[in-house]
């Protein structure tokens, strides 16, 4: 029951979805997640949505697949199911693709035969535990890995910067779908890049905040994008247990923000000399301080 909020989760579902029962993906209907259809399901949150919702569709496409196989391998005089095989929305014996019916053909079989053709997947990320007296487990099934290098241009006279390029490699196992996931990895970025250098909370003398709204708590824009944006995906990293060895993407590029604080470092070294204290968020305020300091000002 995973929650579609514009990160291509229900695409990624519909893929693994067309690639388990071997069908276009032009046949595949997504339905919006609704309590009549998944009563009780966990949170589409900490980049856990295409893991879970992924694999729970495998299961469920697995169960259905499993069932036309006995009607299908009836249709193709197969010596069993295991040898029937589902692709480009065909059906065939392994090793004898020419001798082969239509999908749909088959599922029209199966329910003739009344043979049900619907089953609900479950999914549970698999040992995992942590123990928080002992400090001890395994909190987390796997790790995500990224490296970044950033170029930025900064104004020693107002504090104010632009990025002028950035190169991202980041791991998301074996894609799921490349386009969507360079997609996640671009807006990530400029998600720990606001955080870390323009989001401020900033409350007034009778503990009031003051940062209420987009005039004066600042997030990043598209024109705050570096001039020049290069986003690679690690390429063979496909993490084995998966759903289709592919990773974790919404949240974990959010870590490629800290390239950003350590070119204005680098920048404000240009300055002077000595070690640079930088405040966080790295405004144009803090950024002018901290030239200003290393100047000697």
């Amino acid at each position: 029951g995973g929650t579609e909020m514009g990160q291509g989760l229900h695409t990624k579902m519909l893929t693994v979805c067309a690639h388990e029962l071997g069908v276009p993906k032009d046949r595949v209907r997504v339905m919006t997640t609704a309590t009549d259809k998944v009563p009780n399901t966990s949170a589409t949150a900490a980049s856990s949505g295409s893991d879970l919702n992924g694999a729970a569709v495998r299961d469920a496409c697995v169960a259905v697949r499993e069932r036309m196989k006995l009607v299908a391998a009836e249709l193709l005089g197969a010596p069993g199911p295991d040898s029937v095989r589902f692709q480009d929305g065909r059906v065939f014996v392994e090793g004898a693709q020419e001798h082969c019916v239509d999908f749909a053909q088959v599922a029209l079989e199966c329910w003739l035969r009344q043979i049900s053709l619907s089953a609900t997947g479950f999914y549970r990320t698999p040992g995992i535990a942590y123990d928080e007296a002992k400090g001890q487990g395994t909190p987390f099934y796997y790790f995500a890995y990224g490296a970044s290098v950033l170029e930025v241009e900064l104004n020693g006279l107002t504090g104010e910067h632009r990025l002028l390029r950035a190169d991202i490699l980041h791991d998301v196992g074996d894609s799921l779908i490349p386009s969507i996931d360079r997609g996640q990895v671009e807006g990530a970025f400029l998600q720990g890049y606001g955080w870390l250098t323009c989001e401020e909370c900033l409350w007034d003398a009778d503990g009031r905040a003051t940062t209420v709204g987009p005039s004066t708590y600042k997030v990043p824009a598209v024109g705050e994008a570096p001039l020049d944006f290069r986003v690679e995906l690690l390429p063979e990293a496909a993490q084995e247990g998966v759903i289709h060895g592919s990773k974790a993407v919404g949240e974990p590029p959010f870590i490629h923000g800290i390239a950003a604080i350590t070119a204005l470092r680098h920048a404000i070294q240009g300055f002077g000399e000595g070690e640079v204290t930088l405040e966080l968020p790295a405004s144009p305020e803090h950024l002018l301080r901290a030239i200003e300091a290393q100047r000697g000002d």
